[in-house]
């Protein structure tokens, strides 16, 4: 059996151990917050707990990954020395390699996955499923073991460099994370618009729900690379504005551009609309539904009616599947919406 110590039991700790320990692995965990500790072990996320870290250390154990926010990581790996394999999760890489450079057993990784809650009371240890997780060094004998852990966790491992990472980040989560309170602010402006909002919006601002000051310390340490994104996406907002004022062509541009990048994210799906029914059972028919008829689900998606009355379940699937799963929803007695 081999046993992994995990540093910090929050959200990406606590679903790094539940996955390991599904998976056979006997997981110890440290968290300075007494409550995370309590709830790691109450839900099963961890085999026990120490109650410090140096005792977590004098573990024997095969791999050691260091689950805190980036400033705690880096004074973490400060207090270590010559305790082999060690991997961090932090969401920035530069400043975590350079004050790892005495350790010759670390390698920087971040998983691109997460929720807009934290804490033990969020983890899974299905969160990884499908998801890029980055590792900031070459494949070596010191890599291998990291990756392994990556692969039983159900991520693809994604090789970069700590500074192509964090210049990536700041395009693809950090900004939009900023930018998901700056739409809330503007659409506060305007009376009555949030009382209007609906799918897509609520799925441009669904991160500003996410705890505000772990956000801050990140933001924070990746201020530069951001700082270039914004000053980008500036530049982007000019162009738009000025063909706004000029009615020129360059809005059917960007906006086409926009269309074709996003399809290319993911493959041609189709969309499922059912309309529910504010009553038990009723995604239990969907639940049905999706068993008789064995599509290849890609999303589901729910918007909830903002007072009672039930709400609209948009199901995504493999194009061609659409036909099934509507037959077998109309045999539960399910309403589609065209």
């Amino acid at each position: 059996m081999q046993t992994i110590g995990i540093i910090g039991l929050g959200l990406i700790g606590g679903s790094i151990g539940a996955g390991l320990k599904d998976a056979g692995w006997r997981v110890v965990g440290y968290d300075a917050d007494q409550d995370h500790a309590t709830i790691a072990v109450e839900r099963g996320l961890v085999d026990r707990v120490t109650d410090s870290l140096e005792a977590l250390l004098d573990v024997d154990r095969d791999i050691t990954v260091i689950a805190v926010s980036p400033k705690a990581t880096i004074e973490v790996l400060h207090r270590l020395e010559g305790v082999g394999v060690v991997m961090d999760v932090a969401g920035v890489k530069t400043p975590i390699v350079e004050a790892a450079r005495h350790l010759p057993g670390f390698v920087a990784t971040h998983p691109m996955a997460g929720r807009e809650t934290s804490g033990p009371g969020a983890a899974s240890g299905a969160l990884f499923r499908g998801a890029a997780w980055v590792v900031t060094a070459a494949p070596s004998e010191v890599t291998q073991p990291i990756e392994d852990v990556i692969a039983t966790l159900g991520a693809r491992v994604v090789h970069m460099d700590p500074a192509d990472h964090d210049a990536a980040v700041a395009r693809i989560s950090h900004v939009p994370q900023i930018l998901a309170g700056a739409l809330l602010a503007v659409a506060a402006d305007a009376d009555g618009a949030l009382d209007l909002a609906a799918g897509s919006f609520r799925d441009l601002t669904r991160v500003a729900a996410s705890q505000p000051l772990p956000w801050v310390e990140l933001l924070r340490a990746n201020a530069d690379d951001i700082l270039d994104a914004i000053g980008d996406l500036k530049d982007r907002l000019a162009v738009i504005e000025a063909s706004m004022l000029t009615a020129d062509d360059r809005l059917l541009t960007s906006l086409s551009q926009a269309r074709e990048r996003r399809r290319a994210l993911s493959a041609p799906v189709a969309a499922v609309r059912v309309a529910l029914a504010d009553e038990p059972g009723e995604i239990a028919k969907v639940g049905h539904a999706l068993e008789d008829s064995q599509v290849d689900v890609r999303d589901i998606q729910l918007r909830h009616a903002p007072h009672g009355g039930g709400g609209l379940l948009t199901i995504s699937v493999r194009v061609g599947d659409e036909a099934p799963l509507t037959a077998a929803l109309e045999a539960e007695g399910l309403l589609l919406v065209p």
